[in-house]
């Protein structure tokens, strides 16, 4: 049976670089965020994100995260796949528990979920479903 698991998280770090420009073309950038959870996750993460901005107000993107902590009451780690778009100051995208990712108690974890951040914003809430296998 499925469990919704909600709450917030808040960037504690964000280091973005350009590593392909070129006229006329859209802008290739890599982020190294890190991230603190509240809710029914709790713990701290590490993320990197490849972008491509199409302009200053639109970016396509994907990422892999690293969360460490507790889910459910249970303690380890595991990955979340990223995909998603930023326009005009919205951030919109879904995750995946990459399978097999899982560690300590949260072995056979798998799930997916989603989050809007908005610019100005402190806390960006979240959802995952999830189950153990």
């Amino acid at each position: 049976m499925s469990q919704r698991a909600t709450g917030s998280f808040q960037f504690t770090r964000w280091d973005e670089q350009p590593f392909s420009e070129i006229e006329g073309g859209p802008k290739l950038t890599h982020a190294q965020v890190s991230n603190r959870f509240q809710g029914d996750i709790m713990g701290e993460s590490t993320l990197a994100y490849l972008m491509v901005y199409h302009d200053e107000r639109r970016a396509s993107f994907s990422g892999l995260e690293r969360l460490t902590g507790q889910l459910d009451g249970r303690a380890g780690s595991f990955v979340l796949q990223h995909s998603g778009v930023f326009a005009d100051g919205t951030v919109e995208a879904t995750w995946s528990i990459v399978p097999d990712s899982a560690t300590g108690a949260l072995r056979g974890l798998r799930g997916v979920g989603s989050f809007v951040a908005r610019e100005g914003q402190e806390q960006t809430p979240y959802t995952l479903e999830y189950d153990f296998a």
